[in-house]
């Protein structure tokens, strides 16, 4: 009973941690044993690598109103104004940008979409 009760609630990883004490509890000889201790060891480490893992994504978050989102949600809404009301439904014009905002604007848009293959590209070449 207990068993099903911790394999529902902990999932494979509290069940793997028990099936290798159990291991260990049966083990007669000394290698047995040594095996079922790495075993353990390792779903340990495991355990711990997916929680630091999950700490860092959780760091990653950050806030909604750092400066590289806030310019991500203004040109987001410009381009949605653009689209929807100016194109789409044709209830106004929106004058171009130029200049400065013209480049902040391609800038944060490339930023955003490129983002995400600089850090794979980075991730590999740190390897």
């Amino acid at each position: 009973m207990w068993m099903a009760i911790l394999s529902f609630l902990g999932g494979p990883v509290i069940k793997g941690l028990i099936d290798a004490y159990n291991a260990k509890l049966k083990a007669g000889s000394v290698d047995a044993k040594i095996g079922a201790d790495l075993a353990a060891t390792e779903i340990a480490a495991q355990v711990s690598e997916t929680n630091a893992i999950l700490q860092y994504r959780a760091a990653e978050i950050g806030h909604w109103y750092e400066p590289d989102k806030l310019m991500g949600y203004f040109v987001a809404i410009y381009f949605g104004k653009l689209l929807i009301f100016d194109k789409v439904l044709g209830l106004g014009t929106t004058d171009p940008l130029a200049g400065f905002a013209a480049v902040t604007s391609n800038l944060v848009v490339s930023f955003y979409f490129a983002k995400r293959g600089f850090e794979n590209v980075a991730r590999i070449i740190k390897r």
